[in-house]
């Protein structure tokens, strides 16, 4: 190819500058002397023309193709519907009609669910990202194949230094329909046993104008009630236990309506104590009194009711009544009127010395059995005649006592069945073989209840702690006294603190302890999640996990601590996931709680109209009427419109690569030092011809 080119020996303004004089001179050289003065300012005009040293340029160009950006919206909304078989059928015959055009060559990005989830759809971010080692001049054209829902629309294209049109073909059918639960007022925290109101919408597009609500609560129905769409509704529910309480509000599906992944809320509400009130009765004063003292107020979420018995009520020495002990002990107001007011009730080394009627153990049975709990800490009394066991608490007891108490040295050590026991599982110093523990030095005989199987056993293999349910309560059987010679450093202790308080968690029905558990949540890593199974069985039964999407798929577990079973999978979609083994449901939620995508699932031409129409560019629909697809055909314009009925256009660069260059000066030289000669000479010989004939 050849071109003339200019590299002047001035700067472009002095070579100006001699451009104006030159033609004043030569506009008064005319005037004065006329026709003959025109030599003169052509030989002005060959000097200016040298200054400005042009050159002929030849240049070897190998031509380039010019590039096409198709980007392929894969987020989560593009998953709805017929989207996917939509979208993949278009990007199909987009990449055989480009094909067909040697001079363009496409570049498919696809763009796929960010990774948290929360930033939504951002195909322009991902176009600038591909298109950096492109220069702007080589753009021909830009294809978005996406549903409309996009969160990076740019003001226009020229903000990101693009210069071709835009075409988007949408994906979706204009007829949408979809039903969608949105949460108004979801409170994150709760006080046990009260109640608390979530106010939540649905909100439908194509619908009845009314819907059925079903409300669960860790996976068990708990209500159901029909409401107005598209008006806030509320809903009490009670906290009925401290920990996750997993609420699952979940809307009918339309006929026919894009997708049910947002058809449901989970809204996990950590159950708080709003003061764990215990009441601790200790029999008579002894060694191990100030250490369950101590405990319970070192926890400032406790609020702790303690009474000692100092004197039987039968005993008879003359004392006042005023110098017995501080305070009257208050039976008939503990166990009567306020006894659903405590969170649980230890009785330490109580022995019954008809302080307390039969009618008020009723009364703690029927306590335990309505979902309170019961502590017994056992001592010496508890084989004797005056033994709790011998009276009407006798029935929701995990042991029964033979009358036997043994006083030598042991260990306590967790059972085969304590091993899996979350309560005694893994408690510091429990991997050794006995157990690094200090000794304890005394411990009640007892049978324990069909059914129920110890999780510390002492001496001679003997019973220590067992636990049972009684209907919605729980009961602690403790057969020893002699927990206080951890707490006191005897043969260096044991982990009392860990023991206790676990026993305290368990009977205030914590989820962390429970004995059958199913429990998932994100790792950090990605999309990964954990899932964990606790079970006082051999084996775990496998996890079936419910997608956004409804897909389902299966996890086998593998043994890790014993009673626990683990598994990992990677999430394939954000949202929330359902976890089922047997019985036991949970909930995780992959990426944000309401992820952007899901909150508009409509698809839509309008949001990317501006800045395609600012391009010359088009939108249109792929989806007929009869619910076939039409992709438009591709065509080089020049000039002109870049979009028709049925077509859309991409501008070509005619770009290409320079592989060599040849430079010929034309005012350089044996050549240019001879025009101007001529030049010279021509009017030197006409202005001379000139004089002589004057």
């Amino acid at each position: 190819m050849l071109s003339l080119s200019f590299t002047p020996l001035l700067p472009w303004p002095a070579i100006a500058v001699l451009g104006v004089i030159v033609v004043v001179l030569a506009v008064f050289a005319v005037l004065a002397r006329g026709r003959t003065a025109l030599l003169r300012v052509l030989v002005l005009a060959l000097v200016l023309a040298a200054l400005t040293n042009p050159a002929l340029v030849r240049e070897d160009r190998e031509p380039v193709k010019d590039v096409a950006a198709i980007v392929v919206d894969r987020s989560g909304s593009q998953a709805l519907g017929d989207r996917p078989q939509m979208t993949d059928a278009v990007r199909a015959e987009l990449q055989r009609r480009f094909g067909a055009l040697t001079d363009i060559e496409p570049r498919f990005i696809d763009v796929p669910d960010s990774k948290d989830g929360d930033d939504g759809t951002k195909l322009f971010t991902a176009l600038s990202q591909a298109l950096a080692d492109v220069p702007p001049e080589r753009l021909a054209g830009i294809v978005m194949l996406t549903d409309g829902v996009v969160h990076d629309i740019p003001a226009s294209l020229a903000q990101l230094g693009i210069k071709a049109p835009l075409h988007v073909l949408v994906t979706g059918h204009p007829d949408e329909r979809d039903r969608q639960i949105k949460l108004l007022e979801a409170p994150r925290f709760g006080i046990v046993g009260k109640d608390l109101t979530i106010r939540a919408e649905v909100m439908e597009r194509g619908g009845t104008g009314h819907a059925v609500v079903t409300v669960r609560r860790d996976g068990e129905e708990i209500g159901r009630r029909d409401v107005a769409t598209d008006k806030p509704f509320s809903l009490n529910l009670r906290i009925e236990h401290g920990g996750p309480n997993v609420v699952e509000i979940e809307v009918e599906p339309l006929p026919g309506e894009l997708t049910t992944v947002n058809n449901r809320a989970v809204l996990p509400i950590e159950g708080i104590r709003e003061k764990l009130r215990v009441l601790l009765v200790s029999g008579e004063p002894h060694q191990g009194e100030r250490t369950w003292r101590n405990l319970l107020k070192s926890d400032a979420n406790v609020d702790l009711v303690h009474f000692t018995i100092l004197r039987p009520p039968e005993k008879q020495d003359g004392t006042p009544i005023s110098e017995l002990s501080l305070i009257a002990f208050p039976t008939r107001e503990l166990f009567v009127q306020k006894i659903k007011d405590f969170d649980l009730i230890i009785f330490d080394r109580y022995a019954n010395q008809s302080v307390l009627p039969q009618a008020y153990f009723d009364n703690i049975v029927r306590y335990v059995r309505e979902g309170g709990a019961l502590l017994i800490a056992a001592g010496p009394e508890f084989a004797g005649p005056a033994s709790l066991a011998r009276t009407r608490l006798a029935g929701i007891l995990p042991g029964d006592p033979d009358g036997r108490v043994v006083e030598k040295p042991y260990k306590a050590t967790p059972t085969q069945v304590g091993q899996r026991h979350p309560v005694t599982r893994a408690l510091p110093g429990s991997d050794a073989n006995p157990p690094a523990w200090g000794d304890w030095l005394r411990i009640v005989e007892a049978r324990t209840r069909p059914g129920i199987q110890p999780i510390l056993s002492g001496a001679e293999g003997l019973p220590l702690l067992a636990l049972s349910r009684e209907d919605k309560g729980r009961v602690a059987l403790l057969l020893s006294d002699h927990a206080w010679l951890w707490a006191r450093g005897y043969q260096e202790g044991g982990p009392y603190l860990d023991l206790l308080r676990r026993l305290g968690h368990w009977l205030m029905k914590e989820p962390a302890l429970e004995e059958e558990a199913l429990r998932a949540q994100t790792t950090g890593r990605g999309r990964e999640v954990r899932v964990e199974r606790q079970t006082m069985a051999d084996q775990a039964e496998p996890v079936t996990v419910t997608g956004p999407t409804g897909k389902v798929t299966t996890l086998t577990l593998k043994p890790g601590e014993p009673g626990l079973f683990t598994a990992t999978f990677d999430a394939e979609t954000l949202g929330l996931h359902t976890l089922r083994s047997g019985n036991l449901v949970a909930f995780v939620s992959v990426g944000p709680a309401n992820p952007r995508e899901l909150a508009d699932v409509f698809s839509d031409t309008d949001r990317l109209k501006a800045v395609a129409d600012g391009s010359s560019g088009s939108v249109r629909r792929v989806a007929e009427a009869g619910g076939g697809i039409q992709v438009p055909r591709l065509a080089l314009v020049r000039g002109g419109r870049l979009a028709g009925s049925d077509w859309i256009g991409f501008r070509p660069s005619d770009s290409a690569n320079i592989r060599g260059v040849e430079v010929y000066p034309l005012a350089l030289g044996l050549a240019a030092l001879a025009a101007l000669a001529a030049a010279l000479l021509a009017m030197w010989l006409v202005e001379g011809r000139r004089g002589r004939a004057a």
